[in-house]
């Protein structure tokens, strides 16, 4: 990187240019062609003399005869350079502003299970949202030490992701900058249902030797794409459950306070919620409907909210069958746009 400081703003956005043009076309790039760029606004004449400097310095070539410059192998690699350290600062600011809304969201659910809790003298649920479409954004893979490297895996939804990887070998930065090259490429903005075997057996081919590198990260990448067993619940007011009789008088409310303290029959509710056709609207179970065989002698009515891009998460109330249904759907639209409000007005701050 010691090389970027000989080159001005000027040149390293013309150099920028003449890589973009080439990768797109395939053909030698004049100045008449980047003239074009709206973003350079520069004559002509100005981007010859640019462009024969960056010659000079050996960032472009003139092959044959041709009046177009292509990148050298040294151009390529400020470029390449360039674009990854960019990825890096961008991914580590991201990972900065998702740790402090990811903590705040976890003070702010909590807090939103125990008002739903008191307003409705009912139990309540509330899981943390996941990412719901499944989608590969971004890939980086940095070696820690000569027998692991980390793969940081980001989502749909700016969910991140690290997966430690072992390795047989000490991989070196040129290696691991063409495996990341090599996999962003191919895999972005691809679900997880997308990447077939045959996609698997053309990325091996293409790594080489690192074949089984590039499995081990599919491996970790479809790993962290899946939706974990052990999602984030929230819970509060299990213990209403006493003030009903109905509940109280049996082995019902035994069975939904185990229910709420192991939490992985609410995973299954919250996976129902999820997978219904009524994603966005309000459901209710009545007895032997819910998902959670132990609440069959109870209603629950849930409601999905969404912080945007795939990011889902499901409330529910757990009541007697003679739960007031009226005020529950009132103070789960309330939570529900409550929650989306939130994230619309965290979206347009950043905007601002």
């Amino acid at each position: 990187m010691e090389q970027t400081h000989e080159l001005s703003e000027r040149k390293l956005t013309i150099l920028k240019a003449i890589i973009q043009n080439y990768l797109e076309t395939g053909e030698p790039v004049g100045s008449r062609t980047l003239s074009k760029y709206t973003d350079l606004n520069l004559s002509s004449a100005t981007i010859r003399n640019e462009m024969s400097d960056l010659e000079d310095l050996g960032y472009i070539i003139q092959p044959h005869t041709s009046a177009g410059r292509i990148p050298s192998d040294q151009g390529y690699r400020l470029y390449v350079d360039l674009l990854m350290e960019e990825k890096e600062q961008e991914l580590g600011e991201m990972r900065d502003v998702m740790l402090e809304k990811a903590d705040k969201l976890d003070k702010m659910l909590k807090q939103a299970a125990k008002t739903l809790a008191v307003n409705t003298n009912y139990a309540t649920m509330i899981s943390a949202p996941m990412n719901n479409r499944n989608t590969l954004k971004f890939i980086q893979l940095s070696q820690v030490d000569e027998s692991q490297m980390v793969a940081v895996i980001v989502m749909g939804g700016n969910v991140i992701k690290n997966k430690m990887i072992d390795v047989e070998e000490e991989l070196g930065n040129e290696t691991l900058l063409k495996l990341n090259l090599l996999l962003n490429n191919t895999l972005n903005g691809m679900s997880i249902e997308a990447i077939n075997l045959g996609l698997i057996a053309r990325l091996k081919e293409q790594a080489g030797i690192h074949s089984k590198v590039v499995g081990d990260v599919l491996d970790a990448v479809a790993e962290a794409i899946h939706i974990e067993d052990d999602m984030e619940i929230y819970t509060s007011g299990a213990t209403n459950i006493f003030k009903y009789p109905e509940l109280r008088d049996n082995q019902s409310a035994e069975e939904i306070i185990n229910a709420f303290e192991e939490k992985q029959q609410l995973a299954e509710l919250v996976t129902e919620a999820l997978a219904s056709e009524e994603h966005n609207g309000i459901q209710v179970y009545i007895g032997e409907e819910t998902p959670v065989k132990t609440m069959k002698d109870c209603s629950v009515v849930t409601a999905t909210y969404e912080l945007g891009e795939g990011m889902k998460g499901t409330i529910g109330i757990i009541g007697p069958k003679r739960m007031d249904y009226e005020h529950v759907m009132k103070s789960l639209k309330t939570l529900q746009s409550e929650l989306d409000a939130i994230f619309y007005k965290d979206n347009n701050r950043k905007r601002e």
